[in-house]
């Protein structure tokens, strides 16, 4: 049984066509990359399946059940993870503070029962274990307003990876990052691979075709081809719409949020 089954997934703003009869299926342990121009309806399409935005049509199911019509929290605690193309930790908050907020929230304790990670032994260690995992061990004392971008990047896969996610939404973790940030990147989420299915957005092609079992095309709001990279690779359509523009792709802003 496939982790994620999208079924006719659909969403319009006005007369913007965001997302087009999308079907797509995740299937378990596979790292699932979706790719398209900007504006293709890529983070729409995630925002839909995290339950950030509702769709108008179709169904979203997690692992047979439909969870079409719940909310993100209810989502989050059917094992949907995401982290977002702008990073969403708590600045002023360490990095250490920002994991044991992950793990309270895993642990259903209320977020009004925060508590500093260094004034209890295990939920720091539980901390400093989810900042091991993405290799900030060494960073948990440092504000998360004083990591590098790309280190800010780590530390939110690790708040996702605390939820011990069955699904995990990666949209762009690697936007932004430096040559050597962006291969500890793909380092680690290649070492999820069988650990959770994951569905990335990436505009680093490089990245893309090493680490992705398959590959999802979109373009204007529509799916145009599935397949494993060397299908795509070798896809005239996908060549005409997009990949035989990347340069031009690869030297706009990013993702323009549709």
């Amino acid at each position: 049984m496939a982790v994620l089954e999208l079924q006719g997934l659909e969403k319009s703003f006005g007369a913007l066509v965001a997302t087009s009869a999308v079907d797509l299926t995740v299937e378990p342990g596979e790292i699932h990359a979706l790719i398209g121009p900007n504006g293709a309806g890529k983070t729409t399409l995630i925002s839909q399946i995290y339950g950030s935005l509702a769709p108008d049509r179709g169904r979203i199911l997690l692992k047979g059940e439909d969870i079409t019509r719940l909310a993100a929290h209810q989502r989050v605690r059917k094992g949907i993870g995401r982290s977002f193309q702008i990073t969403t930790v708590l600045m002023d908050f360490t990095a250490a503070d920002n994991a044991a907020v992950a793990v309270i929230a895993r642990q259903d304790n209320a977020f009004g029962m925060i508590r500093p990670a260094a004034s209890d032994d295990g939920l720091r260690e539980a901390a400093m274990a989810v900042l091991a995992r993405v290799g900030l061990a060494k960073r948990g004392p440092i504000k998360a307003s004083d990591l590098s971008h790309g280190e800010r990047r780590l530390l939110e896969l690790g708040l996702a990876l605390a939820a011990q996610p069955g699904l995990l939404l990666l949209d762009e973790p690697m936007a932004g990052t430096g040559p050597e940030e962006t291969a500890r990147m793909a380092e680690i989420i290649a070492s999820l691979k069988g650990e959770a299915a994951i569905l990335l957005i990436e505009h680093d092609m490089d990245a893309v075709f090493r680490l992705a079992d398959r590959i999802t095309v979109m373009v204007e709001g529509a799916v145009i081809a599935t397949g494993t990279p060397a299908e795509i690779s070798a896809n005239a359509a996908v060549q005409e719409a997009y990949l035989g523009d990347l340069s031009l792709e690869e030297s706009s802003s990013g993702e323009d949020g549709s």
